[in-house]
């Protein structure tokens, strides 16, 4: 049996309930927020759901403090704060969700099993929770998200098929995202990636979903439903997420294997490579701000 608890019950987190009462791998969905209101009401909807649609798995309204159990908890926690921002649009939450996580993180102190952390700053918020909790396995979401939105475009901009396209987007999950383009392959060959169409069009997805429909959510929750199959060993493969290594944390190509990741960092360019070091020193010095 597979048990995941689901911290906050807002536009992602009701994505990923959704996508997880309809996995067929997971079991139970245990669900908190910081409204009990939503969390009970995001129960009563997945049993709806779980009824017409005969999934088998159950869905539970539960405080944070009885998660120790649960094979994996998905953190979609995110404080009320209007975002007025322009540019670096999800350090704006900085200061407003740094002290939920932190204070979250202090009631996982010991836990083991693993976490998934997609609420913004992703790649700071994903150290932060690392660091006041100790657990073992805690993973951020953004770089996969990135990742998937320039194969996409990619693909687009080239006229093949998003398989056939293969490159990373690493680093921050923010304004200093680092595109492979050097490493950057179609059907396994090498490609002249247009960097600035693609990186418009990158800025220009979030903006485009946003004022659709007032919140991303599919994407961030999908790519908290590939992390989790990947760290819970249901999935092998190379997935990009926010990570530590050689002391810092951002996002980086994972490859899991039965749960096990190892870094498998693309060959940079001198100019990436210079872009890579940017962005943990970014991170790095942003994390260094938090007062908590």
């Amino acid at each position: 049996m597979t048990d995941v608890g689901l911290i906050g019950a807002g536009a992602v987190g009701q994505t990923v309930g959704t996508l997880l009462a309809s996995s067929g791998w997971c079991d139970t969905i245990t669900v908190a927020s910081g409204h009990g209101r939503s969390a009970a009401a995001l129960v009563t909807d997945l049993e709806d759901m779980g009824q017409i649609t005969g999934s088998h798995v159950r869905a539970v309204h539960a405080d944070p403090a009885v998660m120790g159990s649960c094979d994996a908890i998905v953190v979609c926690l995110r404080a009320v704060f209007t975002n007025t921002a322009t540019s670096d649009v999800r350090m704006a939450g900085l200061a407003a969700n740094a002290p939920l996580i932190a204070s979250l993180a202090r009631q996982f102190t010991g836990y083991q099993g693993v976490v998934i952390v997609v609420t913004n700053p992703v790649d700071v918020m994903t150290r932060l929770f690392a660091e006041v909790s100790g657990c073992g396995t805690v993973l951020g979401v953004g770089s996969h998200t990135d990742t998937v939105r320039y194969r996409l475009t990619l693909a687009r901009l080239l006229d093949v098929p998003v398989a056939a396209v293969q490159g990373h987007v690493i680093g921050e999950h923010g304004d200093h995202a680092v595109i492979c383009a050097s490493s950057t392959t179609v059907r396994g060959r090498p490609v002249r990636v247009p960097l600035q169409h693609v990186r418009d069009e990158l800025r220009h997805r979030p903006r485009l979903i946003n004022e659709g429909i007032g919140r991303i959510r599919s994407g961030p929750a999908g790519a908290a439903v590939a992390a989790l199959t990947h760290a819970l060993g249901l999935t092998d493969g190379v997935i990009e997420l926010s990570a530590p290594w050689r002391g810092d944390w951002y996002g980086l190509p994972l490859r899991f294997t039965a749960g096990v990741p190892t870094v498998r960092l693309p060959p940079l360019s001198p100019g990436e490579a210079v872009q890579l070091q940017a962005a943990a020193a970014k991170l790095r010095t942003t994390y260094n701000r938090i007062a908590i």
